[in-house]
């Protein structure tokens, strides 16, 4: 098989769809113009990314002009991060261990430019502990950070209850979330979690590369992080391709056309890879949540006996992608900080592995999947004196 026949690693990314392709195709070559005042080409330009703006606006519950589009996800966390920070000033912000690199890297930041950074700890599902994040609150605290679904076990944080806390403090504490896992994977309409700063991406969801978005609550207010001349939006100066706001307003479209459905097909995906997992593989265990307090689209499993940077290898000459438990984390052969933050030891995390879903795939492709791995799992065992010593004791 061709490598990547059978694509199961789109946390990363995602395929895109030909609908998105032939939306972007007219930005291209036809209408490439940029925003301009007193020319046709200029105002027509305008008038391309209001439309855009309102679609993802649409999706969130949210104003147009709430919507500032950036180059991707990452590019929106730091705007956001360090964007509040710069402008509040504050002393004191919290994240959690368990966060997306953006957060904790830009957390490392924060505490470079003199603010201190709280950790919260996280549970055996990789969920914060509310009490301790009430705990945390100090008055000089301006921001939370949270990863809505956790990029490694799809672990879905309690957001209405997090937002309830933080509106318990006399001052006001600014909630930024990182929804790039969550978007279009679940509801998230803006003011029903009381959200004031939102990253999204737009090819997790079956959009191009390159362009994400920041949603900001009207009356929030950030420092300029990117200087330059406007020629899109004024939180990333400079240029931005119309062409990717085209190809995600429409993966938005397609998305959000019947969110539920979408949420139900890659849920049924979902729990028929696990089942199938657990059927044909021994010695398996499901990490992070179950059921809906997971993200529909993903399955993180440890496989006793085995490293999963091995089996990663294996899948992909048979055609298969997926990604280690570690994914995300680094790209060496580090464990999963995720994975022992939850309580797993160094072998559970390496025998990690992490399977995200599309809509796209079949049940077949998922059969075929489980069969190879089954096969390169008992390979892989008959080789390990571990598995071996522990047959001859059961025995």
């Amino acid at each position: 098989m061709k490598p990547g026949s059978i694509y199961l690693d789109n946390c990363v990314t995602s395929p895109l769809d030909q609908e998105v392709l032939d939306a972007m195709l007219p930005y291209f070559n036809q209408q490439f113009w940029y925003p301009a005042s007193f020319v046709s080409t200029g105002e027509k330009a305008s008038e391309n990314i209001a439309s855009f703006a309102k679609i993802v606006a649409d999706s969130l519950g949210a104003n147009p002009d709430e919507i500032h589009f950036t180059s991707g996800g990452t590019v929106a966390n730091n705007i956001a991060i360090k964007g509040i920070a710069n402008a509040v000033k504050g002393g004191h912000a919290i994240v959690s261990v368990v966060d997306y690199p953006d957060l904790l890297t830009n957390a490392a930041w924060l505490e470079k430019q003199g603010v201190e950074v709280t950790y919260l700890s996280a549970d055996n599902q990789a969920k914060i502990d509310l009490q301790e994040l009430k705990d945390a609150i100090r008055p000089d605290t301006f921001l939370f950070m949270t990863t809505a679904v956790n990029h490694v076990v799809g672990t879905i944080q309690p957001l209405k209850e997090i937002r309830e806390i933080l509106d318990s403090a006399t001052q006001k504490i600014y909630f930024m979330v990182d929804a790039g896992q969550a978007y279009g994977k679940m509801h998230l309409k803006v003011d029903d979690f009381g959200i004031d700063l939102m990253s999204i991406s737009a090819h997790k969801i079956h959009g191009p590369q390159g362009i994400g978005a920041l949603y900001v609550r009207k009356g929030v207010r950030l420092a300029q992080l990117i200087h330059g001349v406007k020629r899109v939006d004024n939180l990333q100066t400079g240029g931005l391709s119309i062409a990717l706001m085209a190809g995600f307003a429409k993966a938005v479209e397609i998305t959000f056309a019947d969110l539920d459905a979408t949420i139900a097909t890659l849920r049924e995906l979902s729990d028929y890879l696990l089942e199938k997992l657990e059927a044909k593989i021994p010695h398996i265990e499901l990490n992070g949540a179950v059921g809906e307090g997971r993200a529909p689209h993903n399955i993180n499993v440890s496989i006793d006996y085995i490293e999963g940077e091995s089996v990663t290898v294996m899948l992909d000459m048979k055609g298969i992608t997926v990604a280690t438990g570690s994914a995300c984390a680094s790209q060496g052969l580090k464990p999963s900080y995720v994975l022992l933050a939850m309580g797993k030891n160094h072998v559970q995390s390496h025998g990690s592995m992490k399977f995200t879903l599309n809509k796209y795939i079949t049940k077949e492709e998922l059969d075929y999947t489980v069969d190879t791995l089954a096969e390169i799992t008992k390979k892989l065992r008959e080789l390990s004196p571990l598995y071996n010593s522990l047959n001859t004791q059961e025995k």
